[in-house]
């Protein structure tokens, strides 16, 4: 159990997936997993769309009905050490909402979702997010979104919220959930040129806002026409840079979610008691 004694260790893993060879990226996962463990991490956050590559386009369907998740689970169970994961998730059709449009690289009939498994270190899932804000058409084409405005757990006495990319440059996903009691946002991003602001600057000013630590794991390197930025990094409550990595590379970086902190942050910058929601409620005026 972790306390303010003993806070929670989180890895944040910056890599670049190999495009649909799945086999290739659980094997990285596999070893870095090990590593982190080994350090002392209780939590390790992969990028968006790890598991498959994220550029890949009608690829994505078929990797989906493979169950990554499954093999993701032995990993996390294995080394004792829990994980989210970025990777394509394969939905009932039902579970499509019927005003999205289909993705152009989608079999109509098997909708997948852009999602990260939150898996606990006995390779229970504790929760699992579909990303909510697709990004422009290169999302649009391969993904319908999710509907869950929030997705939080518990895990070893901490509340730990679940975002992806393009969700947290959103202000009200991590107002959410900070109001709902989160310590931490994770992120698995795959942010890219010219985006590196977000990395740099709202990242710490998400963090600040909401009195919570937010991490953020990013791919690096080219995608076929896309490339990512890198620097992934972990934002404490008081908007400073507990860790950043560099722009090109692969790197593990470590932060502590400390509650203390946050509740000191919290009587610094009292924006979530001081708040006038309701002005702000659909249909109310003043």
């Amino acid at each position: 159990m972790t306390d303010a004694v003993h806070p929670l260790v989180v890895a944040v893993w910056q890599a670049a997936s190999t495009p649909r060879d799945v086999d290739a990226n659980l094997a990285a996962l596999d070893a870095v997993a090990a590593r982190a463990a080994a350090d002392g991490a209780h939590l390790l956050i992969t990028p968006e769309m790890y598991v498959s590559g994220y550029n890949i386009g009608d690829a994505m369907a078929g990797i989906a009905a493979r169950q990554p998740l499954e093999r993701v689970r032995r990993i996390a169970e294995r080394h004792r050490i829990a994980i989210i994961a970025g990777g394509p998730e394969l939905l009932d059709p039902a579970e499509a909402d019927p005003a999205e449009t289909t993705p152009a690289h989608a079999d109509p009939g098997r909708p997948v979702a852009n999602a990260a498994w939150f898996i606990d270190d006995t390779g229970e899932v504790l929760a699992r997010h579909r990303k909510i804000q697709l990004f422009g058409e290169l999302d649009r084409d391969l993904f319908v979104a999710g509907d869950a405005p929030l997705t939080i757990a518990e895990f070893r006495g901490h509340r730990i919220a679940i975002l992806i990319c393009f969700d947290v440059e959103f202000p009200e996903t991590v107002r959410a959930a900070a109001l709902a009691g989160a310590d931490l946002v994770a992120v698995p991003t795959a942010q890219m040129e010219p985006y590196g602001f977000v990395n740099e600057h709202v990242i710490r000013v998400r963090a600040w806002e909401n009195s919570v630590f937010v991490a953020y794991a990013n791919q690096h390197g080219p995608d076929g026409e896309l490339r990512y930025v890198g620097r992934s990094v972990i934002a404490d409550p008081f908007g400073a840079h507990v860790v950043q990595a560099d722009s090109a590379g692969e790197a593990l970086i470590f932060g502590d979610v400390d509650r203390i902190a946050r509740e000191r942050a919290r009587r610094q910058n009292p924006y979530l008691d001081e708040v006038r929601t309701a002005l702000f409620r659909s249909g109310e005026r003043t």
